[in-house]
């Protein structure tokens, strides 16, 4: 009953491929140009999805939802496997049998049994699990009755819910979610995941998502192509900084961060965070008046004196001082002085972070930090401050806005979140999901720019070190679970840059 094809991601290695609606339709028409039946395909698929209900669910009984085209087609092959499989299994529809076009037909025919109407649900036990296989990636509009009725009959009766392909209403390509978008508890998919599984809020209605082999050849992508990647060690592994045997600590970089004279622990944050990731050496620069703090932080990091905010990129004027971080908790009292700081920074043309205050300071005049930037410069903005920084891209969803910023300076863009989105002009787009929302604590943000920083003070390139910096902060935060503050991750990537030594 099982097909020993039909394995998830976790039995297949990395699929860090995310496709479009367009894309996934290209290959599904490609396969079957070659030679590989539709229905092939939709029996694999169907069979996915029984397999994954039976292992989850093997004493429930089936509710399944078919709506009108494939992703229907879909449910009507899993409710025949399922009933195979000893299931008591019912099935709605959302449309009549006769009215059904192509595969989907056949599969109708195939199943056999009754299917009732999207009009009331049958008395089923309170062990029920529903198999949402009415729209998947196949709806551009808005859901409507009687859909959305039945859709909050299940929610009422709190039974779990396993979408194929996609939930039902959350849009493929933006990861736009309707109001009345059945939240699934697992989501079954195929071949790649979309782009709606990794970005927010769809990505937020999935559950856990696993991708299933239905005979697509992975070969299939080069006449496709793909939309993005999602975040994974194997992109970004082999640029991962490794000390040789004759290191120092100068040849694993100085790191020189610009030290807020107020919120200091922004600063020391993100200099321990570099230091964890690897950098050799860390110096804080930072006003007088904040010297004894400084000072009395960790051993290890060094401090020196600040002579107004412009005289910062004096402290990188060593050639040993190779990367600057500015923003973390940095201020904005001397917003002017700030700016030329960066703008000094960036002049000398060695690599740079740029979060927070170091990116608002530009809001009145975002275009002089743009003609400034350079590839081996990362901003590491969250929502407001990328608002502030690129205002002409706002209004279109995450990936489409920071791809557009991207493209209107050479530097490395990371918009944070729980879909984090990391873009540069002429590459292929991350999209960083391995996260927890944990990390919605203060000086969350100030760790990354550490870790991210400690990376490139390694000689790691700006790019992977963003991806490689967003990964291990998630992972890190995924090891320390609940009840996370800002430092624990700091503890915790020791352990997980051991597992790429």
């Amino acid at each position: 009953m099982f097909l020993g094809l039909q394995k998830p991601k976790a039995d297949q290695g990395p699929l860090a491929e995310i496709v479009s609606n367009a894309q996934m339709r290209q290959a599904d028409a490609a396969t079957i140009e070659a030679g590989v039946p539709g229905y092939n395909l939709m029996t694999a698929a169907g069979q996915s999805v029984a397999n994954i209900v039976h292992e989850s669910y093997p004493h429930h009984t089936v509710l399944v939802l078919c709506g009108p085209g494939n992703n229907g087609g879909d449910g009507f092959v899993a409710a025949m496997f399922l009933k195979g499989l000893g299931h008591r299994v019912e099935v709605m529809s959302l449309v009549s049998g006769w009215k059904l076009k192509g595969d989907a037909k056949t599969a109708y025919k195939d199943w056999g049994g009754k299917a009732l109407g999207f009009k009331k649900l049958p008395e089923l036990p309170a062990d029920t699990v529903v198999i949402d296989a009415v729209f998947g990636t196949g709806l551009s509009k808005p859901l409507e009755e009687p859909v959305t009725s039945v859709f909050q009959m299940v929610r009422e009766q709190d039974w779990p819910v396993v979408a194929v392909d996609i939930p039902s209403g959350v849009n493929g390509d933006t990861g736009a979610a309707d109001p009345a978008v059945l939240e699934a508890d697992y989501t079954v998919t195929f071949f790649r995941k979309k782009l709606g599984h990794v970005l927010m809020p769809g990505m937020g209605m999935c559950g856990p998502v696993s991708v299933h082999d239905i005979g697509i050849e992975p070969d299939v992508l080069a006449q496709t192509d793909f939309a993005v990647w999602e975040n994974d060690p194997a992109l970004w592994r082999e640029k991962m900084p490794h000390p040789g045997k004759d290191g120092h600590k100068y040849s694993r970089g100085h790191l020189v961060i610009l030290g807020g004279a107020r919120m200091t622990g922004a600063a020391r944050l993100a200099s321990e965070a570099a230091m964890r990731a690897g950098a050799g050496l860390c110096t804080i620069a930072a006003d007088r008046e904040a010297k004894e703090i400084y000072q009395k932080g960790a051993a290890h990091i060094l401090y020196e004196e600040l002579r107004g905010m412009a005289g910062f990129p004096e402290h990188l004027a060593d050639s040993k001082r190779n990367v600057g971080l500015i923003g973390p908790g940095a201020g904005l009292d001397d917003a002017d002085g700030l700016r030329r700081a960066v703008l000094g920074v960036l002049e000398t043309g060695k690599p740079a972070v740029l979060d927070a205050d170091a990116l608002s300071c530009f809001a009145d005049d975002p275009g002089a930090l743009h003609k400034a930037l350079h590839e081996k410069a990362v901003l590491t903005p969250h929502d407001g401050e990328f608002a502030r920084i690129f205002p002409s891209v706002e209004g279109v969803q995450k990936l489409g806005k920071v791809e557009r910023a991207a493209a209107l300076c050479p530097a490395v863009v990371l918009l944070k979140g729980a879909d984090t989105v990391i873009a540069q002009a002429g590459r292929k787009s991350v999209i960083n999901t391995h996260a927890t929302p944990w990390l919605a604590t203060a000086g969350s943000g100030d760790v990354l720019a550490g870790i991210i920083a400690g990376l490139m003070a390694q000689n790691m390139p700006a790019f992977e070190a963003a991806c490689a910096g967003a990964w291990i902060h998630g992972e890190a935060a995924e090891r320390k679970g609940p009840g996370l503050v800002a430092p624990d991750i700091i503890e915790e990537v020791p352990a997980v840059l051991r597992d790429f030594a």
